[in-house]
């Protein structure tokens, strides 16, 4: 990011590496984001796992990186897995003030809806390229480019047809494609589509 204008940074401590995790790792993530500011356009991504062990951990790291998104004014990029109940939770608790990205959205309409009233963009990736992930390709058909957030988890969640292989951003004009096919847009209505998407992410993250 230091070497090229258009390279912007996210940073943040995610639940994956809690294994590894110190005490100390929360002092220097904060440092790090205050030194890096004129970089720095979200803090995460960070979350909740359910199919990683101490989730009192989890959401006492998770809390701590919502404070430290509202204390520089940015926004977050938050990882759930089987957690939204617990993420919801700790938003009572510590309400996010600047939104951010539910990064992979995988949910129904009403924990949709409940992110997008509490300032969350859905992010949108892999996953709807995929038959079986019914419920989340109807609840992303349904919602306005101002609630997405256009993704790809590289290297990781490769797109239907390209399991095994290292998931790229060039995939990302795929995963735009489906998007455009689930909601049934014309051709017409892609490029304003598109558009609308490119203001959503760059509104949400001030680029």
């Amino acid at each position: 990011a230091a070497q090229h204008a258009n390279v912007r940074i996210a940073a943040g401590l995610h639940p994956y590496f809690l294994a590894q995790y110190q005490p100390s790792h929360l002092a220097a993530l904060t440092e790090f984001a205050e030194q890096h500011q004129s970089q720095l356009i979200a803090i995460g991504e960070c979350g909740i796992d359910r199919s990683i062990d101490d989730l009192a951990l989890q959401t006492q790291i998770f809390e701590h990186h919502i404070a430290l998104a509202d204390q520089l004014e940015l926004p977050l990029i938050v990882h759930h897995r089987q957690s939204h109940d617990l993420i919801v939770q700790a938003f009572k608790r510590c309400k996010p003030k600047f939104g951010g990205v539910i990064h992979a959205f995988s949910g129904s309409m009403q924990q949709a809806q409940y992110y997008i009233k509490h300032g969350f963009k859905l992010g949108v990736g892999g996953v709807i390229t995929y038959q079986r992930a019914q419920k989340t390709r109807s609840v992303v058909a349904a919602l306005a480019a101002e609630h997405l957030v256009l993704e790809t988890d590289s290297p990781s969640m490769p797109l239907a047809g390209f399991q095994g292989q290292i998931n790229t951003p060039l995939q990302l004009p795929l995963g735009f494609a489906q998007l455009c096919q689930l909601k049934q847009l014309t051709e017409q209505e892609k490029g304003i589509f598109e558009q609308q998407l490119y203001e959503s992410c760059s509104a949400l993250f001030r680029i």
